[in-house]
């Protein structure tokens, strides 16, 4: 290995380390929207989450994501993934998921019966242009605002 690959090498190790960051997750407190999401972690390839929906609220439609593939893990609760013309995916409970691969159509509903915590990795192919493109049903309104919460111990 070269001289120049090495000294590379040991400064993206350095820069890589420097900005490691921890993470303690708690389900977020009373809130107004039906939905949440709790930041884990994120770099500039990959972001971790965890989404909260209330019973019988904060449910998605049909969308997809043009950057980026992600993973469903079902934590608590009971989920239904479905396709276009509401074809189903798949229900999934604790401990099961689905692999959502980017420019899949797809949206999802609680159909638990308390409120649903699913853990959400994505993989980000360009950093500056992460992108949802809703795609409603004739006359279906776009989903409520997402309430934003934080979980990363030390902040970016």
């Amino acid at each position: 290995m070269s001289e120049a690959v090495t000294n590379d090498l040991a400064a993206r190790h350095a820069a890589a380390e420097a900005t490691n960051r921890n993470f303690s997750y708690a389900k977020p407190p009373e809130r107004k929207s039906g939905r949440a999401f709790v930041a884990l972690a994120k770099t500039d390839c990959m972001s971790a989450r965890v989404v909260v929906l209330k019973k019988g609220g904060g449910e998605n439609i049909l969308h997809y994501h043009d950057n980026g593939d992600s993973c469903w893990y079902v934590l608590k609760g009971r989920v239904r993934f479905y396709g276009p013309d509401d074809v189903l995916i798949g229900e999934f409970g604790a401990n099961e998921g689905t692999c959502t691969p980017r420019f899949r159509r797809y949206w999802f509903e609680n159909v638990g019966d308390d409120e649903l915590e699913m853990l959400h990795f994505w993989s980000i192919v360009k950093p500056s242009e992460v992108t949802s493109i809703p795609l409603p049903k004739p006359g279906q309104e776009l989903p409520e605002k997402v309430q934003h919460f934080d979980a990363r111990l030390e902040k970016v």
